[in-house]
């Protein structure tokens, strides 16, 4: 069976499905409408988020029996028609889980404490003890919004704090020793921290808007190592300075790239996006959350896992 990669990964992946069996190729590099023309060609494909595999590119993979996405989520894929000819779809998000769950703790610690901004302003030379105090972590109350394995993994690194983990999911009895699980409602009356650990779709694009955070009845420090698009920008800056919420640690932004791989891909910027570049209360790094070296290589080696399964292989 042949696979087509059309991203790099991690050595591990390449090297376990060709331990299974199959027989690999690389194109990271040609368009998609080369790759549209190729891809009959192939039973199975080992994507990122390079571009978007739309019914139009599925409808060209007469011989596709899966996609691989070495990645949490499975947005760049039209799943229903996917699912509709039969594909099978396999996606890693145990892979990443434990760097994402990291990455958020350390963003809230650095967010409550001034971390950042007071390591900026020595280098400038400005030695302000008072306008850096912090904030404890302690007696306060976590709300985790998505609760599967990144969510999971952001409440089970919260477990060495005195603190109240809250969780919400569309999904019933998801909860755990981590995280108890509430209503919506619940979780906007008592939480003083909101993480967003929900994939990308219609239920959560826009998610995070004005009448969502208004909702809150406390001012409370907001996560979201989740997806840019879920959160209104717009109405998170003018919450940020209403004070309505405290601060943003932000991973990921509503105006990336389908690919993840870009953002500032010209000079005009929106003026939303300049508050959160410019604003004291504004954490950001580059949608890094979920890539370690050790994640790296825990997303690939996940894909071989479920491709075995998936076709009954002996690894």
């Amino acid at each position: 069976m042949k696979v087509l990669h059309i991203d790099t990964n991690h050595s591990a992946l390449w090297n376990g499905l060709e331990k299974l069996g199959f027989k690999n190729e690389l194109d990271a590099v040609s368009s998609k409408e080369i790759i549209e023309e190729k891809i009959q060609h192939y039973e199975g494909i080992v994507i990122r988020s390079r571009f978007k595999i739309d019914a139009q590119f599925l409808d060209k993979a007469a011989h596709l029996r899966f996609i691989a996405r070495v990645g949490a989520g499975l947005e760049s894929i039209d799943v229903d028609y996917a699912t509709k000819k039969g594909i099978q779809l396999i996606a890693a998000p145990e892979g990443n889980a434990n760097a994402v769950g990291e990455h958020a703790l350390g963003m809230l610690l650095s967010l409550m404490n001034h971390l950042n901004q007071a390591d900026q302003e020595i280098r400038q030379g400005i030695w302000s003890r008072e306008s850096n105090r912090g904030h404890e972590l302690e007696g306060k109350t976590v709300g985790i919004i998505g609760y599967g394995n990144m969510g999971k993994s952001f409440a089970k690194k919260l477990k060495g704090f005195d603190v109240t983990v809250l969780c919400y999911d569309i999904l019933e009895g998801v909860d755990n020793e981590n995280a108890r699980q509430v209503t919506l409602q619940e979780l906007q009356e008592k939480s003083d921290v909101v993480s967003l650990h929900t994939p990308w779709t219609p239920l959560t694009d826009s998610m995070v808007n004005s009448d969502f955070i208004n909702s809150f009845k406390k001012p409370f420090w907001f996560i979201n190592t989740a997806r840019g698009k879920s959160v209104v920008t717009d109405d998170l800056v003018r919450a940020l300075e209403q004070g309505k919420v405290l601060g943003a640690a932000l991973d990921v932004l509503e105006y990336e790239k389908l690919s993840f791989e870009t953002l500032f891909v010209n000079e005009s910027k929106p003026a939303a996006l300049q508050y959160l570049l410019n604003s004291p209360k504004v954490l950001l790094t580059p949608h890094i959350a979920g890539w370690t070296f050790e994640s790296h290589q825990k997303l690939a080696q996940t894909i071989v896992d479920k491709v075995a399964v998936l076709y009954n292989l002996q690894k």
